[in-house]
């Protein structure tokens, strides 16, 4: 049974901003879990790169899909860092929650769908959530 469906855009050239100005580490701890900050190289010196920018959009987009598929928005328990967007082995997208997220998925027996896609200098995220 569908609990709730969500979606997201984010211009990739706003995240490459957020995360390459005065503020961008701060920034990058705050919105991306550990996995997210080494899978995109955030916590290195190495600079952004365009394709990294699109990943770290389209895991911004993840972010905010899931919160809209929880009917909740940033009101629940959750925090945008404990909502990580992670590669399979395969390559496929998945979540992965901490901390209180990983509590109100796991109380409610809820199974996250994640597809991701960018073009056109936008990245979307569609998450599912299912009972």
């Amino acid at each position: 049974m569908i609990f709730g469906i969500g979606c997201d855009l984010c211009a990739i050239s706003r995240m490459e901003k957020s995360l390459t100005g005065p503020h961008g580490p701060a920034f990058a701890r705050r919105v991306f879990g550990p996995a997210e900050r080494a899978a995109l190289g955030l916590d290195g010196p190495d600079p952004l790169t365009p394709r990294r920018a699109a990943s770290a959009a389209a895991d911004f987009a993840a972010k905010e899909a899931f919160l809209k598929a929880a009917g909740t928005g940033l009101a629940g328990p959750f925090s945008l860092a404990e909502i990580e967007a992670v590669r399979l082995a395969s390559g496929a997208p998945a979540y992965r929650f901490a901390g209180r997220t990983a509590e109100w998925v796991a109380g409610r027996r809820l199974t996250a769908h994640l597809t991701l896609s960018h073009d056109g200098g936008v990245a979307m995220a569609v998450c599912l959530l299912e009972a």
